[in-house]
């Protein structure tokens, strides 16, 4: 089963995330902050890192940066309510999605079905 670690700070987003992806036959552990998901982080651990940018403690681009550090096969995508952020993030993480709010539960579990469809016909998984 593919493994998600989503970081959002807003506790009614996070909850409705989480329960979208987990409905769509993912495994999703859920955290409120960069901080928290960090030590979450290692080799292996999750397929995707699932993260707002703007977070207290630790923002989503250097959480994502640290992660990618420590786990480098893991995807990242990006969740945002700030365009400019998001174009921050896209020149932080080339290969990363960033998704910008607002957006349908329905348009985020089909980019995540699409990324791992992908590795998929290619026999990564």
């Amino acid at each position: 089963m593919i493994r998600i670690l989503l970081a959002e700070d807003d506790d009614s987003m996070r909850t409705y995330l989480a329960r979208a992806l987990e409905r769509s036959g993912y495994e999703v552990v859920a955290v409120d902050r960069g901080t928290a998901a960090l030590p979450l982080v290692g080799p292996g651990a999750f397929d995707l890192l699932l993260t707002d940018i703007v977070m207290p403690e630790m923002d989503g681009i250097e959480l994502a940066q640290k992660a990618s550090a420590i786990a480098p096969e893991m995807r990242v995508m990006f969740i945002t309510g700030f365009a400019a952020v998001a174009l921050k993030a896209g020149r932080a993480a080339p290969s990363a999605k960033v998704l910008s709010k607002p957006f349908h539960l329905r348009d985020l579990v089909a980019e995540v079905d699409r990324l791992f469809q992908t590795e998929d016909q290619h026999g990564r998984l």
